[in-house]
């Protein structure tokens, strides 16, 4: 006898599914697909809301980490000794932020090693508060002098703003007998090896502006590397060596003490502070480069909304008419101000440039 007993599904307590009851036949018809039925359609778009949802939530998220960064204390590491023209800026920047933020913003000055310590203890940081304030020698200039760095810009460093750039003067002490930078290329020439000049580290710009110097004069004049630039400037000061090239903040003071004449500028126009001091490239030189850039980065790892909030913040500091007044304008840098890609860009190019000057120069470790 054929079973004729009813095949639909009806609910019951194990199969009921919002009330619905389901033809077993519906899963077969040709063209439709159980995930077309009305309740997988609703299961659907529900699964999407949710998405989308949950997007927004993480969204929204980012953005208020980034808003209430910083969390705790800020480091800033300054790879140079305390004193100097990056130090002093990265300090009157600190103290502005420390306001802008509510949060205790700490500089820690890391000098040594050509900026590689100071540098690397950045890289290695995961805390997300601590930032590298630091000049063009550390990404352009040491990846050419050192065969293996303990950093890399592509892997450990996001660049912020780049925030001002300044040219050096090359001074001398004030009983030196050059009162130009002709007379001290022929003392040069007239005793090989008899002058020294003081330097902040091997590649640091005063050795690349000496050397290129050097090797358009034919001339022989040693190279004494110190610790830092006041460190350099004080040498001469006192005339344990009796030249060097220096920013106009850290060489003015003993300009106008008489304990330091300037012979060269190092940038492609007169100085507004010595409009009397010719260029170097007014003198024949325009290769000796003596020109520095100062810049900020963080450690990869920093969010992007936060490298963005950074790059706002320390903009509306900058952009404070006092503040600019005294720490920029008053101490002849020029202010740039670039964000990230635009940093970026001009760091590869500046590399490619201070390549081509360490080669020509001839600078190597020492």
């Amino acid at each position: 006898m054929s079973d004729t007993r009813d095949l639909t599904l009806r609910p019951t307590p194990s199969n009921r599914l919002s009330n619905r009851t389901f033809d077993m036949t519906d899963t077969h018809t040709p063209g439709h697909h159980a995930l077309t039925t009305p309740y997988y359609m609703h299961k659907r778009r529900r699964l999407g809301l949710a998405l989308i949802g949950a997007s927004l939530l993480c969204l929204a998220t980012l953005t208020a980490q980034a808003q209430e960064w910083p969390t705790r204390a800020v480091r800033i590491v300054v790879p140079y000794p305390a004193g100097g023209g990056v130090d002093v800026l990265a300090r009157a920047m600190a103290q502005k932020l420390q306001e802008r933020w509510n949060q205790a913003v700490i500089v820690d000055n890391r000098p040594g090693a050509n900026t590689l310590l100071g540098t690397e203890a950045v890289a290695r940081a995961t805390d997300q508060h601590t930032l590298l304030f630091t000049t063009d020698a550390t990404f352009t200039i040491n990846p050419h002098l050192y065969d293996k760095l303990p950093y890399s810009l592509e892997r450990d460093f996001t660049p912020v703003t780049h925030l001002v750039s300044f040219s050096q003067m090359l001074v001398v002490n004030s009983t030196f007998a050059a009162n130009n930078l002709n007379e001290l290329i022929g003392l040069a020439r007239q005793k090989p090896g008899a002058l020294t000049y003081a330097s902040y580290g091997p590649g640091s710009q005063p050795q690349l502006a000496t050397e290129m110097l050097k090797q358009k004069t034919n001339t022989f004049i040693v190279h004494i590397p110190y610790r830092g630039i006041p460190q350099a400037v004080l040498a001469v000061v006192s005339n344990e060596v009796p030249m060097t090239w220096s920013g106009i903040p850290s060489a003015r003071p003993h300009i106008a003490s008489g304990k330091l004449k300037a012979l060269a500028f190092g940038g492609k126009t007169r100085t507004p502070a010595y409009p009397d001091v010719p260029t170097v490239g007014e003198l024949g030189f325009p290769e000796v480069d003596a020109n520095v850039w100062v810049g900020l980065f963080a450690p990869s790892n920093t969010p992007a909304a936060t490298v963005q909030k950074l790059h706002r913040d320390v903009l509306a500091v900058i952009s404070d008419a006092d503040f600019r007044r005294r720490e920029v304008e008053g101490k002849f840098y020029d202010f740039v101000g670039h964000g990230t890609d635009d940093f970026k860009r001009h760091i590869a190019r500046e590399s490619v440039s201070r390549k081509a000057t360490l080669k020509t120069a001839g600078v190597k470790l020492e």
